[in-house]
């Protein structure tokens, strides 16, 4: 029987119910639950754009607290109706080779070797719903591809550079699964970032995942929420939560009351610990299409970075956000990041990283771990819960307002000595239960 933590807004109540678990397809493996996942985009991260430039930057995330790596496609691209001069890596050209833009095959074993040896997880985008018009399949086996009433191969939905495949095709179906094992087999990656996993048939991963860890555990991570697509919940690791970075961002550009995100984290958590989502601010898609994490969510940019590291899930970074890295990048043009030699905020996610990655209390996907939202005097100014797994108990405390506010802890659920990740200041929260918070102001306190 597993437990599932239903929290109820704004009392500091967990109820709960129970329910089998009857899959048993999905079995974390122990390090899943205190990842965090960085997304590597190898074009713009450095002048040079490729494998060996980045593995010089292992050191640095490594100390910063990173543990698993993502990276963006690294197929070759497709030329055929390709966009920009470069074109887009989601636009594969073939699903078993290494785009020369970035190395070679060596150099990509190198640098997964050299990854692993320095501690880290390695996964790698997997974009399975669709080809480049030129993919090596369109001429050995173009009846792997959705055809149009006139033969023409069918066009992805709004995007004129990718055609999509057909999942009715079981041999296309076992092509593709060869193809994944090819990486796991080849250069021992940890796992699959999937692209548009819900825009593919939910059986074809039900299928896909088994065979796939025949080689070895993995983890995966969709790109799909939960809440719209519960049946990809019970195949991957984790997924996005797209509701609540396009709620996040409305409620900060159209002052919508604190209780709604309050009420939407509801409904994720109702969702149980047999699955996790990705919390962020930022990624390849919303920086290059929507904005920067600054134009979306301003003054509280820094607490719903807080927020993503230590809310019930996995926290995920991009590439460059530790700068913090204030441009759109450019998406079919290389572009790179403008390091400057200092990262300001890289102490900020070691701290935040590291705690996730330590502390019980903020193990992503455990019931073992309870979370109770904290009653306030500035509920519609104040982001507050307590998360806690037996003697552990990490309180955060998020100003997602745009002034400054005196407030104080009303809540039973909270009480003892903290301490504070940030500052340091120790504070018995007994008796010491008034805050004064600056605008972007949050603390992260630690029992």
């Amino acid at each position: 029987m597993k437990k599932i933590l239903l929290i109820a807004a704004g009392l500091g109540i967990i109820a709960c119910t129970t329910r089998k678990k009857t899959d048993t397809m999905q079995q974390p493996q122990e390090w899943k639950h205190t990842t965090n996942l960085y997304e590597v985009n190898v074009r713009q991260y450095t002048q040079e754009g490729n494998f060996n430039a980045f593995s010089k930057e292992l050191p640095r995330l490594k100390k910063m607290g990173v543990k698993t790596l993502w990276f963006m496609p690294i197929t070759p691209i497709a030329q055929m109706n390709k966009k920009g001069s470069m074109g887009s890596p989601y636009a594969a050209y073939d699903y078993t080779a290494i785009n020369p833009e970035f190395g070679t095959l060596d150099d990509f074993k190198k640098l997964v070797n050299e990854a692993h040896r320095q501690g880290f997880k390695v996964i790698i985008d997997w974009v399975a719903n669709h080809t480049g018009w030129d993919h090596v399949w369109t001429q050995t086996h173009p009846e792997y591809y959705l055809h149009d009433a006139d033969g023409s191969f069918h066009k992805a939905s709004g995007m004129d550079d990718i055609i999509e495949l057909d999942y009715s095709k079981p041999e296309m179906r076992q092509a593709m699964i060869d193809a994944m094992k090819f990486w796991v087999h080849e250069t021992d990656i940890d796992g699959f970032r999937c692209d548009l996993a819900s825009w593919v048939e939910v059986d074809f991963w039900q299928q896909a995942r088994p065979a796939v860890e025949t080689l070895k555990p993995l983890f995966w991570l969709g790109e799909f929420d939960e809440l719209e697509n519960p049946d990809y919940g019970k195949v991957f690791d984790a997924s996005y939560s797209w509701k609540w970075m396009h709620k996040s961002e409305e409620y900060y550009k159209k002052n919508l009351p604190l209780q709604e995100l309050r009420d939407l984290l509801i409904s994720y958590s109702n969702i149980g610990d047999q699955s996790m989502r990705a919390w962020f601010t930022a990624n390849h898609d919303e920086n290059s299409w929507n904005g920067t994490e600054y134009e979306k969510y301003g003054v509280i940019t820094k607490p719903m970075a807080v927020f993503s590291a230590t809310w019930n899930g996995v926290p995920l970074l991009y590439s460059g956000q530790e700068l913090p890295n204030t441009k759109r990048l450019e998406f079919f043009e290389k572009d790179p990041i403008r390091w400057t030699g200092f990262n300001q905020n890289e102490e900020f996610y070691r701290i935040l990283l590291d705690l996730k990655s330590a502390s019980p209390a903020l193990r992503g996907g455990d019931p073992a771990v309870t979370t109770y939202f904290i009653h306030t005097t500035a509920q519609d100014k104040i982001l507050a819960y307590l998360r806690k797994n037996g003697d552990n108990e990490v309180l955060v405390l998020l100003n997602m307002s745009k002034e400054p506010v005196e407030f104080d802890i009303e809540d039973s659920n909270v009480s003892g000595n903290f301490r504070d990740v940030f500052t340091k200041e120790k504070k018995d929260v007994s008796v010491q239960r008034h805050f004064s918070f600056k605008v972007s102001d949050y603390a992260v306190l630690v029992k």
